[in-house]
């Protein structure tokens, strides 16, 4: 083999492995940014539940006038101090008025808090910190947060059981196991739920169980104020 080839076999080598250095320093960089970007949007969010937490301490019922009924809730800041503080603003703010229950199954819970009288889906604020390892059970009567089937994706969504569902409670730290977070429970106006769990529903706008004459959330708002 003659110097010359030699050479060029060897600068073809190194130029290959300077290719690779910078492809895999590439890659790391892009993973690192997309770690920060991550971390940035977790601290983020939970900065902001955390400011409300006050809020959360001195507030512990909530009341909702719907279309079906009033009933009240008594909210847990004790056992989940982020998911009360992230309900409260949403309360606050009045993101919840003119909502409806757009998911209601009589034999499992009822669902709302993310749905106008349309089927539009509301825009919400980041998702939360999943609250399911605090000790409370998704018993009857108890509200918890919905989500996707990612634990940490809640938002504005919630669920009041209707059934004992201790399927949905929390039994490991990995995503088959996390749970729901129970964040409260109904001390008035159960029959209410009741009444709502048993109302006609069909499919509409793609999404199934949804109540054919619409259970609208008119207000809800702190029963000390």
């Amino acid at each position: 083999m003659s110097p010359q080839f030699t050479n060029i076999k060897c600068s073809a080598k190194s130029a290959l492995a300077i290719l690779a250095m910078l492809f895999m320093s590439a890659c790391s960089a892009e993973n690192t940014a997309l770690e920060n970007t991550l971390t940035e949007n977790s601290t983020a969010s939970q900065n902001s539940d955390t400011s409300l937490l006050t809020v959360a301490a001195d507030s512990t019922s909530v009341i909702f006038e719907t279309t079906a009924g009033n009933f009240t809730i008594e909210l847990n800041a004790e056992k989940a101090p982020l998911t009360v503080a992230n309900f409260l603003q949403y309360v606050e703010s009045g993101f919840y008025n003119g909502t409806i229950f757009h998911r209601v199954i009589g034999n499992f819970m009822i669902q709302g808090g993310g749905f106008t009288a349309e089927m539009t889906k509301k825009s919400t604020r980041q998702p939360i910190i999943n609250e399911a390892d605090n000790g409370l059970t998704n018993d009857i009567g108890t509200i918890a947060m919905a989500r996707t089937n990612v634990p940490h994706s809640a938002t504005s969504q919630f669920f009041i059981n209707v059934a004992d569902n201790g399927s949905l409670n929390h039994s490991a730290k990995n995503s088959r196991g996390w749970g729901y977070a129970v964040f409260g429970q109904v001390t008035e106006g159960l029959s209410v739920i009741e009444a709502i769990k048993a109302v006609p529903t069909g499919r509409m706008a793609g999404h199934q169980n949804v109540p054919l004459e619409a259970v609208i959330i008119e207000r809800v708002f702190l029963a000390n104020k």
